[in-house]
């Protein structure tokens, strides 16, 4: 099984969705920093300091990779982009196959 590496491309916030529905303050996800890159061993538990829902969001993604998939959408082989799915302030990664 190859492994694969995530990297935190951008965090974001939706600020109409946030003006419109929610009653407080929304900052960037505090869990992750632009830039900062996981290497993933195994596709069956998150890297050490993952936040556990954007492994939920991203683990199909991931066994894709890892497997060997890749994605008629992109660019490259072996690479794909995917988000958390924090309706006000979702964090973009990119997850790529790596030997």
């Amino acid at each position: 099984m190859n492994k694969c590496k995530i990297t935190v491309l951008k965090r974001t916030i939706n600020q109409d969705i946030v003006d419109e529905y929610l009653n407080e303050e929304v900052r960037p996800c505090e869990i992750f920093q632009d830039g900062q890159e996981f290497v993933v061993e195994s596709p069956f538990a998150p890297p050490q300091g993952f936040c556990a829902w954007a492994w939920a969001d991203m683990r199909k993604d991931i066994f894709t990779v890892v497997l060997g998939g890749d994605f008629p959408w992109a660019k490259q082989p072996g690479v794909t982009i995917t988000c958390c799915t924090d309706g006000s302030r979702p964090v973009i990664f990119k997850i790529e196959r790596v030997d």
